[in-house]
């Protein structure tokens, strides 16, 4: 501490350069997480991921409507079958 410089002077010049610090550290950690960073692709990911979960479900759907439009056939063939056995 030079003569002219107080307590109070050091203490926030310590001050200043700590906020320098603390905000090359927060803008740096912006960056990385900024546009296109971490959160951004964890959205992406998610989006995608319903996107395709929710084609898989109209799959399904579709293929549970012919199951069951297959099934109700074969069973109108098999009571005709059997009508015809009885006759």
């Amino acid at each position: 501490m030079s003569q002219g410089e107080s307590a109070l002077d050091l203490a926030a010049r310590r001050l200043e350069s700590a906020i320098h610090v603390l905000e090359q550290r927060l803008g740096q950690k912006l960056r990385e997480a900024g546009a296109g960073g971490l959160f951004e692709q964890d959205r992406s990911d998610l989006a995608a991921q319903l996107d395709q979960a929710k084609a898989r479900e109209r799959e399904l759907e579709e293929a549970g409507a012919e199951a069951s439009e297959a099934l109700g056939r074969a069973i109108q063939e098999i009571r005709a079958a059997l009508a015809g056995q009885e006759a």
